[in-house]
């Protein structure tokens, strides 16, 4: 059985931390930089990619891959802002905290849109401008 345990440990570690996931991420985390304040949803959209892509994480702690699908945008919502006013966000998967095959809140980036246009985007500025209802 520590022959099994160990061949694990020795797999895990060659393959590194760039897993297919990260791969296929990495445009959206990219396209980031290329984002600014005042642009139309439209031209965000275009930066960012509206195209889905399919790769596969590890799974399950014994490494069995499974297969999954990310839609870029991952989801939107409108939300109120501060001062009551409406928001579209749309978040984009840019970060892969664990590949568990679950694409969690702390792994998107959201972007903040007012009358369409591009007002701020990150998890610091939606808390301090937007608040949940």
């Amino acid at each position: 059985m520590t022959k099994i345990v160990n061949l694990f440990i020795i797999m895990m570690l060659l393959s590194g931390c760039a897993t297919p996931l990260h791969q296929k991420i990495a445009p959206n985390r990219e396209n980031l930089l290329k984002l600014s304040i005042g642009i139309s949803k439209e031209e965000a959209l275009k930066i960012m990619g509206t195209k889905s892509f399919s790769t596969y994480s590890q799974g399950n702690v014994l490494g069995i891959p499974s297969y999954l699908t990310i839609t870029n945008p991952y989801r939107s919502e409108v939300l109120r802002g501060n001062d009551d006013k409406t928001f579209e966000v749309i978040y984009y998967v840019t970060d892969v905290k664990n590949d568990d095959n679950a694409i969690t809140d702390d792994e998107l980036t959201p972007l903040i849109f007012d009358n369409g246009k591009l007002i701020g985007w990150g998890w610091s500025f939606l808390k301090d401008n937007v608040k949940k209802q």
